[in-house]
């Protein structure tokens, strides 16, 4: 459960500028579903919120945000682009009796423990108020990722099996994250949606944003430069820029006005 690992948790504060100018942002349509029906000026909680890239979309449709970050390195490029943040896990967080009509986590849920996550979740949000949980995941061209893997399989062993920066993002995730929604008795069923969008990528901006995954960054440095420099060659003899579809992965839920018995 990565969750556990903190060591790879606490990775992305080392080059927050790398990951706030590299990272993938997420669907305009998702953010416009997540953000429907709260009413006027809504109060959202932005889970893990990084340099607050997913934060930025809720601002920008009125919403007042609250993000909820434990690298203070992340952090402050989060409050540099006018997000306000507090320092902390979510699990450790002190709301104190603060409640929101959204909570979202883009690419952070992984890292919160699943069933005190959950249940800490339905003690912030008000009756009828939602919480959007989403991942992207990056889907190559089949003759481009077969390439990449064989790179992978040779210099990154593991990881070619494993890594979403190869497109790899397990339905167990998603399925264990709804239980533990419902499992607190607090939440009505949830929904996974998946939002489908493209993007085009140079060469550089794919390396780029490689070192900026936990389990990229995890390898040892001469390890990792050898692996850019051959997923490098692989790019550049396919051809820059090249088209990227992103599905975007989303875990809704409403929270219910009164506690289901067990």
């Amino acid at each position: 459960m990565l969750h556990r690992d903190r060591v790879r948790a606490g990775s992305f504060g080392n080059d927050a500028e790398r990951y706030d100018r590299s990272r993938p942002s997420y669907p305009q349509a998702l953010a416009d579903d997540l953000a429907s029906g709260l009413g006027t000026s809504p109060r959202v909680l932005d889970v893990g919120c990084g340099t607050g890239i997913a934060a930025r979309l809720f601002v920008a449709r009125g919403c007042t945000v609250l993000g909820v970050e434990p690298d203070a390195r992340m952090a402050r490029v989060a409050r540099r682009h006018g997000v306000e943040v507090e320092a902390g896990t979510f699990e450790q967080w002190e709301p104190g009796g603060r409640q929101f009509d959204l909570l979202v986590a883009g690419q952070s849920w992984h890292w919160v423990e699943p069933d005190r996550g959950a249940a800490k979740a339905a003690a912030v949000l008000r009756a009828g108020g939602r919480v959007g949980l989403f991942w992207n995941q990056s889907l190559l061209p089949a003759a481009l990722r077969r390439k990449l893997s064989a790179v992978y399989r040779e210099l990154a062993p593991g990881l070619d099996g494993s890594s979403v920066a190869l497109g790899h993002l397990s339905d167990g995730r998603f399925a264990r994250t709804a239980r533990a929604l419902v499992d607190t008795g607090w939440f009505h069923v949830p929904a996974l949606r998946a939002y489908t969008w493209r993007r085009v990528s140079t060469k550089q901006e794919w390396l780029d944003q490689l070192p900026t995954h936990s389990d990229h960054g995890a390898l040892a440095p001469g390890d990792l430069a050898a692996l850019l420099e051959a997923v490098g060659g692989v790019l550049e003899r396919a051809g820059s820029p090249f088209e990227l579809t992103l599905r975007t992965w989303l875990v809704t839920a409403r929270r219910t006005a009164a506690r289901r018995q067990p």
